[in-house]
């Protein structure tokens, strides 16, 4: 398996924990959810850029 599958597939469990446990789509949302579903996803890309940079090396 392929670290881009790997670091993807952490990706999608920490949204699904996100909505699950935390209720970061919830109808009480506060901006500390809203920047933490955004920081997240910033992580999610880094980790993606450099994952792909290492692999095509």
């Amino acid at each position: 398996m392929s670290k881009v599958k790997i670091v993807s597939i952490i990706y999608a469990i920490g949204i699904i924990v996100g909505a699950l446990f935390f209720n970061v789509w919830g109808a009480d949302t506060t901006p500390f959810k809203t920047l933490s579903v955004f920081a997240w996803t910033v992580i999610f890309i880094v980790a993606l850029f450099f994952v792909d940079k290492n692999e095509r090396k």
